[in-house]
């Protein structure tokens, strides 16, 4: 029973990370698909070179609740319901650290764009909000600051989600924060770095695209490209 409401709970936090916010903001708002702008991803950086800051902020917001709400969820199926195998407990944090992974999975690879979408940043943030605020709050600032000095977004998420991960280590081992927080900080980081690996080798080739710039059309539609 408590291996399918885990089951259950992954495949609730996948459809709720595959909701498209960045391709059905920019229609509505721009009459614009996102996908083919810029990077041709969904997340609120594309957004923002392709439909304006209106729609990044919109786009931002939904996929952060997008984390939040896939930890909230598995909290709520889960109970306080506990399987211990050996030494191994699958408890409501398991639980919880599995929805927001699968959210950002289904934000990067969504099932309702062909397993296209973002880079998962927004999620993940998200998740670590619900899960651990201070670690959240911490490397959220440091994204922040670093994007907006250096007017590179990537180079501030990564930034950023390193410094989430690194707050979590004396947290876990000094203060006694749960270890499965620390276990997403690493998962959903290197799962991030790795979807910016084409923003890397730009940042280090000096080609990387700034805050600012405007998403050029890049990949038409077949309908877009007949016309």
């Amino acid at each position: 029973m408590i291996i399918a409401k885990l089951a259950y709970i992954i495949v609730i936090a996948y459809l709720l990370g595959s909701i498209p916010f960045g391709v059905i903001v920019s229609r509505y708002q721009a009459k614009k698909n996102v996908l083919e702008y810029g990077s041709g991803k969904t997340g609120a950086t594309n957004v923002l070179r392709t439909a304006g800051t209106r729609a990044a902020l919109l786009v931002l917001a939904g996929d952060l609740l997008k984390g939040v709400l896939s930890v909230v969820i598995a909290g709520a199926i889960f109970g306080n319901e506990l399987l211990v195998i050996g030494n191994f407990g699958l408890g409501t944090l398991i639980a919880q650290v599995a929805a927001a992974l699968a959210a950002i999975a289904g934000h990067n690879w969504s099932i309702f764009l062909k397993f296209k979408g973002g880079r998962g940043v927004s999620t993940f943030f998200g998740g670590l909000v619900a899960l651990c605020p201070p670690a959240a709050l911490i490397g959220g600032e440091v994204l922040i600051v670093s994007a907006g000095l250096t007017r590179y977004a990537s180079l501030g998420s990564i930034l950023g989600i390193t410094t989430a991960y690194l707050t979590l280590v004396p947290l876990t081992l000094i203060y006694k924060f749960p270890i499965e927080y620390l276990f997403y900080a690493l998962i959903g980081g290197l799962l991030i770095i790795v979807m910016h690996k084409d923003n890397i080798n730009r940042l280090v080739n000096g080609t990387e695209r700034k805050l600012g710039q405007r998403g050029e059309l890049v990949r038409p539609s077949p309908e877009r490209a007949k016309a």
